[in-house]
């Protein structure tokens, strides 16, 4: 008997199908989801672990109508293509960006390692989680 993933608890169960399947083997990072407050690899991770505890996926980034600063960056940066990476890249990226609010390059590249994209090159990636916090600040100063 097949053990179920938290992957397939949130798609089969759940009706969460945002987070997406690429390898099944926590190597692309497609399925990233935070549990418990850290982003984990959901198609390694067995669905009892979840028992009672906070799961969040691309589908609660946002916060009401609005989209959560990151999404609106991949899209004014040009950073989704295919689609199929970018659930995973985001719920790193914001993971990223909520334990480092102003990461440079190297930190970015890190947090993101273990997402695999194969449209992008990457470089829109970066630039979107990069200009985040830059954007942000932005919009604080002339809004005081």
């Amino acid at each position: 008997m097949r053990r179920k993933t938290l992957l397939n608890a949130l798609r089969e169960d759940a009706g969460l199908t945002g987070t997406k399947e690429g390898c099944a083997e926590g190597e692309c990072g497609a399925c990233t989801v935070w549990l418990g407050g850290q982003a984990v690899m959901s198609c390694l991770v067995p669905a009892p672990q979840a028992h009672n505890a906070s799961v969040v996926t691309i589908e609660g980034l946002a916060s009401g109508a609005g989209l959560h600063p990151l999404q609106r960056a991949f899209i004014e940066h040009g950073a989704v293509q295919c689609g199929y990476c970018i659930p995973g890249m985001l719920m790193a990226g914001a993971k990223l960006l909520e334990e480092w609010p102003e990461p440079d390059v190297e930190q970015a590249q890190i947090a993101l390692s273990g997402n695999i994209c194969r449209c992008t090159g990457y470089r829109k990636i970066l630039d979107a989680v990069l200009s985040v916090n830059r954007r942000d600040a932005k919009g604080a100063k002339a809004r005081d």
